[in-house]
This record gives structure tokens, C-alpha cells and sequence, in this order.
């Protein structure tokens, strides 16, 4: 202040012809000793020091500067208010921004589980506040908050101390005066509470006195704001500059002489001291706070306070105002918008990590949730705190820390890690696998079997059996045959459009014209013993060629129900996501029930008919009567086809497409074996047998 005040009365251009007094008073960090300091500044009409010139008149106080903490500030100004002297102090304005930059500088660190101690007057708990606002929207959470001023009794103290020891998290925020750090410290370390990560403000956190009495590497570590740098031209040169102090022979300079060079002046009558003082010992050799131009920052505030109520006056005089205590100036205060961030280093970490450059302790609550889980907040505790749960299947988190699982869509599956989605495996009854393998293994034999039967039966085409049992119902029921087998093929492999439309058209087409063929050669049977009655002439009304029709017209029914099937709602390929959860089955699904349902009651009533009417014409007299083989092959074609609906309907994926193959296959094979293999082994090992003769023989007809 005396540097800045001397500057601006040798200065030509700011407040020429004017001259500025000042008083300096210790107000030795108190609030009370701040408020009387600065009432008894006000009240005072004595001649005050100037560098230059004596005042002519009493001095009347223009302005107060200080003091250097926000809470003497606002006592000071609530005193002063109402007579309307500027103060030029510190504000709380500057202290906000110092608190959130702190809150940012933790979360720049990742510590979100933070403990806190604070100097319980207005500096400390405004400051808590604020930084418990901005901590809170910057995901930070605080395990303990105390508040603590050095005349606190011991039993408080040590309360804080268990408090901290109670505690997990490994970072303590300070907001401490610097007087009130060094009680803490005093305190810490009689009880070794070392290896906590300090954040502190610039009120203590550069301080070397505090450093200094950090025997027991409390602080090793810490980290905070401070002022931004600054200097001062010439500063230095007056701060070693004593000499008009010693001129002026002031009790400032000898108290402030002896201290430095630990030594006394020699006063009258006094005792015989150890060291006397000269009041020329050289300054250039000291080293200690007076000499350190590292505290140039908080030097720079003051240099800057008092230019600012120089250049205010300035240009109150300027206006042609009188100048008296009642005179408003600007409020000035200076942004923290531009800080330094001040490190406390060390020789060795403040906690056992490993050590690079820098160690950057962590403390948080809980450790992050890695991607695959999502985080559950525990009952009753902070945000901060909360346990990591996996996944459910079918959901995934792929970043860290997540609060939600997001499903899979329908055609992805979650992965064992639960971090990503992966196809899920589509799933149909193809060749490669065993069961699609031994279904087409069947089927080429059913059809190898057929042509087998059809090459015996075209080489004795002109023997008694073959011709007695109508030998192209037979040709043709063998080829209806060898379709059915074949048609089973359709359901196997992967479903497509043309795949689903053609499986089960076909396969209704083929097997309505095996049973015509069946149904034909049956009526055959039964007209041929009815037309051996008098006067029945039947078979004129059932020859080859109504036999044919017949044939071709129940076969032309099923082909309309299948083409308006087709028409109206075909089948179609589509994925079932209902019965697996990892897996896609792909199959046909039918379009229209009815029309499914349509083209299997079909062939059902038709194997009725077929069965019925066989069954009448079992006992007919013959050596060989094909209607009880028919009854036989029919028989087994009902009983499979009853068990293939609940077997379809309750079989799921590519297991009710195999149950539908082996109706087909099973069914096929019934009638292949039961109406056909007879013949063969007549035709094969008994030809003796297979005579006109032995064809028209009657015998007693066999029960069954």
C-alpha cells in the first residue's frame, strides 16, 4: 500500500497537486478487532503519515482498504455502512467463484466421495454452501461436513478427528483461514492422520508458514487455487529499500528490525544485549516472507485497491465535486475468473499407489459400474453410493457407469459380458443336423421303395395280380406315392416365400390324389362283387373311365381349396421370438387357418370314405381281397394322422415340422407296405400263386 501511495503522489497525471494519508492498523485476523480498528479509523482526527508532504488540515478518512478475508470484510462494511466510506476489500462475489472452481477442480480428479472441513464464521459455512450446490450438480457427494475455529475446545476437535477417521473417502476439502490450518495440522499430526488428498483455497494452500509447520507431511500433496501471478515493477527494489523507515526512526521498523536480523538497538539505560542492531545490515542475503516476491500476487490486490480509490478520486475532482465522506464510489472486487492451481509437492505419495509423475488418489463411494451392469443406488445413502447389478438376459449397458439396461432389439441377444447385442441364432430343421439328415434319408428311401415296387409290377404288368387289381389305379397310386415322399422334402431347409407356399400345397395335392387312387381301387373292390349279383349290372356305371373322373375330380377339389388359400392369405416365412429367448425360429407360418385346417379335413374325409368303405368289402369271398389290405393301410393312415394334431399343435419350432414329415412319411409308408408289398411277394417268391386260376377261386373269407 505505501509503495502504490507513493507511486501515485510522485505521479503527475493521477491526482496532481493532491496528496494521499493512510493508517495502517493489525487487525490480527479477528472479526471484533477489524470492526475497532476500522470505527476507530473513522472517529480519528489526527494527522496521518505522508510520504511527502504534511497535511495542512485534519485528515478525514475517503476510504478503507482491507481487509484480505471475506468475513472481516462484511463486519467491517456492516459497521461502516451507514457513513458511507468506500471499503475496498475482498467480496464474497470473489470468494463463489473461488468455491466452484473448486467443486470443478474435484470433479476434474474424479473424486466423487469428498469429506469436508470448514472455519466456522461466514467465509467458511458460505463457502460450504456453495460448494455443496455445485458439488451436487457435478455428481460429487459429501460423507462429512464439520465446522471448526481455533479457540473450538479440544473435545471438538478430536470429534472432528473420529469423524475422519470414521470415514472412506480419501479427500478432505478445506475452507480454513490459514491461522485456523495450522491449529488443524498441530492436531492431525499428534495423531497421524496422514494420507489424505487436501483441497484447500488460496487462504492457505500456497502459504509456506503453513508448509513450513508441516512437520509430519499432513499436506504432502495438497492441491488448490491461488492467485494468478503477477508482479510489480520496482516493487522488490522498495521492499529492500528501508531506508527512510529508519530515517523516520518508527517503532514499525524497529520491532520489524529486530525480528529479521534477531538482534536489538541499543537504548538508554538498557541491559547488555547479544546482538546489536545497526540499521544497516544488508537485506539481500535474507530469505524469508519479507524478501519473497512468490507472495506478489496478494501484493498485487492491494496495489490495485489502492489505484482504483486513486482513479475514483480522480475523477470525482475532475467533475468539480466536493469531495467529502459522503462521496459514492464504484464497487470494485476482482475475478477468480483466472486462477492457479497450486500443488504441495512431495517426496514420496500421500497414499500407497503406484507413482508416476503425479499420484492421483481415488476416492469415491462405490467403484464405477463397468458396461454389462447398471448401477442401484443403496437405501439411505448418497447418490454416490450404490451397488452394481448385471444385466438381465436380452439387456445390455455398453458404457460405464449406467443406470439403465437397454433391451436387445427382437432379432439380438445379449452376450455372456452383457455389453453388446449379438445375432440371435436362427433355428430350422435343415440337412446338415440329424434329425433333418434321418428325415431325408427316409424319404429317398420311401421313394427308392416305390419305384422298386413300380419296376416289380411293370415287368408282371401282364400277370393275373397286376391286371385282377386294376393296373392303373395302381401305376398311378404308386406315383401319387413316390410325390408324397418327395413332397416331405419342402418342409426341410430354410423357410422362403416360395419354400412355405409350395410344402403344403403340395403336400395336400399329392396325398388327396394317393387316396382318390385308394378310394377308386376300394369301390373297384366292392362294385366288382356286387356286379356277381342277379341283376346288378353296377360296373357299367363304375369303368375305367369313371374311374379316372373320380380321381381327377377329388383331386381338382383340393386344388381350388389350395389356390384360394394361395389367393386369400398364403403361407408365409416368419420368426418366432416366442419360444427361445436366445434364438429366432424360422418356420411357415400357415396365413389362414382355415385354409390348412380346410386342406387336412379333406384328405381326412376322403381316408373316412376310404376306410369305410374298405372295411365293408373286407369279408367279400376272394383268394386274394385287396379291400382288406386297404382297410389295413387305411387304418394306419387315420391313426396317424389323429396323433399328428395334438402332436403339431403342442410341438414347437422345427419340431413341429418334423412331426408333420413323419405324418407324411409314416403315413405314405403305411400304405405302400400294407397295399403293394403283399403283391410283391406273390409276384417274387409264390409266381405258383399268382395264376388266373388261383385270382378267380373262392374260398371262406377270413375274419379279422
Amino acid at each position: 500500500m505505501r509503495f502504490a501511495i507513493e507511486e501515485i503522489n510522485n505521479s503527475s497525471d493521477l491526482l496532481p497537486e493532491i496528496f494521499l494519508g493512510y493508517k495502517i492498523y493489525d487487525t490480527c485476523g479477528s472479526n471484533a478487532r477489524s470492526v475497532q480498528v476500522a470505527l476507530a479509523l473513522l472517529n480519528s482526527n489526527e494527522n496521518v503519515s505522508a510520504p511527502s508532504k504534511a497535511c495542512s488540515r485534519p485528515a478525514q478518512v475517503q476510504a478503507i482498504m482491507g481487509e484480505a478475508s471475506s468475513s472481516p470484510s462484511t463486519a467491517i462494511a456492516t459497521a461502516i455502512g451507514s457513513f458511507y466510506i468506500p471499503l475496498v476489500s475482498r467480496t464474497v462475489e470473489y470468494d463463489s467463484y473461488i468455491f466452484i472452481s473448486l467443486a470443478h477442480l474435484v470433479k476434474h480428479f474424479d473424486w466423487t466421495w469428498v469429506g469436508a472441513v470448514r472455519t466456522n464464521d461466514d467465509y467458511g459455512n458460505n463457502g460450504m454452501a456453495t460448494f455443496i450446490e455445485n458439488a451436487q450438480q457435478l455428481g460429487i457427494c459429501l460423507e462429512y461436513s464439520v465446522a471448526f475455529f481455533r479457540t473450538d475446545p479440544i473435545e471438538k476437535i478430536q470429534n472432528i478427528i473420529d469423524v475422519i477417521k470414521a470415514s472412506t473417502s480419501k479427500v478432505i476439502v478445506a475452507f480454513l483461514s490459514q491461522a485456523d490450518m495450522d491449529v488443524i495440522i498441530h492436531h492431525f499430526s499428534k495423531h497421524n492422520l496422514t494420507g489424505y488428498q487436501w483441497v484447500g483455497t488460496e487462504a492457505w494452500i500456497f502459504d509456506f508458514q503453513t508448509a513450513a509447520g508441516d512437520k509430519n507431511h499432513i499436506l504432502d500433496g495438497a492441491i488448490g487455487l491461488s492467485i494468478p501471478k503477477a508482479h510489480i515493477s520496482g516493487f522488490r527494489e522498495f521492499m529492500l529499500d528501508v531506508k527512510p523507515l529508519n530515517v523516520s526512526k518508527s517503532d514499525f521498523f524497529t520491532e520489524f528490525w529486530e525480528a529479521l536480523f534477531s538482534c536489538k538497538f541499543k537504548q538508554s539505560g538498557s541491559e547488555e544485549i547479544q546482538k546489536e542492531c545497526t540499521g544497516h545490515e544488508d537485506l539481500t542475503g535474507v530469505q524469508n516472507t519479507f524478501t519473497d516476491m512468490s507472495l506478489m500476487p496478494i501484493f498485487n490486490n492491494m496495489y490495485k485497491g489502492v489505484y482504483a480509490v486513486a482513479h475514483a478520486l480522480h475523477n470525482i475532482l475532475r467533475c468539480n465535486k466536493t469531495l467529502d465522506r459522503y462521496s459514492k464510489f464504484p464497487s470494485i472486487w476482482t475475478s477468480v475468473s483466472q486462477a492457479n492451481i497450486f500443488h504441495v509437492q512431495n517426496a514420496r505419495c500421500p497414499l500407497k499407489l503406484t507413482c508416476n509423475k503425479l499420484c492421483v488418489p481415488v476416492s469415491v463411494c462405490s467403484e464405477r459400474c463397468p458396461p454389462g451392469t447398471r448401477k442401484v443406488l443403496q437405501k439411505g445413502k448418497p447418490v454416490c453410493c450404490y451397488d452394481c447389478i448385471r444385466c438381465a438376459e436380452g439387456e445390455i449397458s455398453n458404457i460405464t457407469d449406467s443406470i439403465t439396461c437397454v433391451r436387445c432389439p427382437p432379432e439380438f441377444w445379449s452376450n455372456e459380458r452383457r455389453d453388446t447385442c449379438v445375432t440371435k441364432e436362427n433355428i430350422f430343421l435343415s440337412y446338415e443336423e440329424i434329425m433333418g439328415a434321418l428325415l431325408t434319408a427316409a424319404s429317398l428311401f420311401g421313394t427308392c421303395l416305390t419305384a422298386a415296387v413300380a419296376f416289380i409290377f411293370i415287368r408282371h404288368r401282364k400277370t393275373p395280380l397286376v391286371r385282377a387289381n386294376n393296373s392303373e389305379l395302381s401305376f398311378l397310386l404308386l406315383f401319387s406315392l413316390t410325390l408324397c415322399f418327395l413332397c416331405s422334402l419342402t418342409f426341410i431347409g430354410r423357410p422362403s416365400e416360395w419354400s412355405c407356399m409350395l410344402r403344403h400345397t403340395a403336400f395336400g395335392i399329392t396325398f388327396v390324389l394317393c387316396i382318390s387312387c385308394v378310394l377308386g381301387k376300394t369301390m373297384v373292390v366292392l362294385m366288382a362283387f356286387k356286379a356277381t349279383l342277379p341283376g346288378k349290372n353296377v360296373m357299367k356305371w363304375f369303368g375305367p373311365t369313371q374311374q379316372r373322373l373320380s380321381v381327377l375330380g377329388f383331386t381338382l377339389i383340393q386344388v381350388i381349396i389350395c389356390i384360394l388359400w394361395l389367393t386369400i392369405s398364403p403361407p408365409f416365412p416368419s420368426k418366432n421370438f416366442k419360444e427361445y429367448k436366445d434364438k429366432i425360429i424360422l418356420e411357415c407360418s400357415l396365413g389362414s387357418a382355415v385354409g390348412f385346417w380346410s386342406v387336412l379335413g379333406y384328405i381326412g374325409l376322403l381316408a373316412v370314405f376310404c376306410f369305410v368303405f374298405a372295411f365293408l368289402a373286407r369279408k367279400l369271398p376272394d383268394n386274394f381281397n385287396e379291400a382288406k389290405f386297404i382297410t389295413f393301410s387305411m387304418l394306419i393312415f387315420c391313426a396317424v394322422w389323429i396323433t399328428f394334431i395334438p402332436a403339431y399343435v403342442s410341438s414347437p419350432g422345427k419340431f413341429s415340422v418334423a412331426v408333420e414329415i413323419f405324418a407324411i412319411l409314416a403315413s405314405s409308408f403305411g400304405l405302400l407296405i400294407c397295399i403293394f408289398i403283399p403283391k410283391c411277394y406273390i409276384m417274387l417268391l409264390k409266381p405258383e400263386n399268382n395264376t388266373k386260376k388261383n385270382m378267380m377261386g373262392k374260398g371262406t373269407p377270413k375274419s379279422f
